[in-house]
């Protein structure tokens, strides 16, 4: 059981030393329960994630200047 626990720590420091590496991140802060109602609208479009409907959002506003 030991065993399981350190691969398991070990691959989770991987996953975060790859994320940190490849990803920036930040936080978005929304109203309670905004964060339910934006993830039903991504769903309803065909979004797999909130992420991928908010990073959708921020491009296509980039876009339209």
């Amino acid at each position: 059981m030991t065993q399981e626990k350190t691969r398991g720590k070990a691959a989770t420091r991987a996953k975060n030393k790859y994320n940190a590496k490849t990803y920036d991140q930040f936080i978005v802060t929304v109203p309670v329960g905004q964060k339910a109602e934006i993830d039903k609208e991504a769903k309803k479009q065909g979004y797999k994630s909130r992420n991928e409907f908010v990073v959708a959002a921020i491009e296509e506003k980039r876009t339209r200047r």
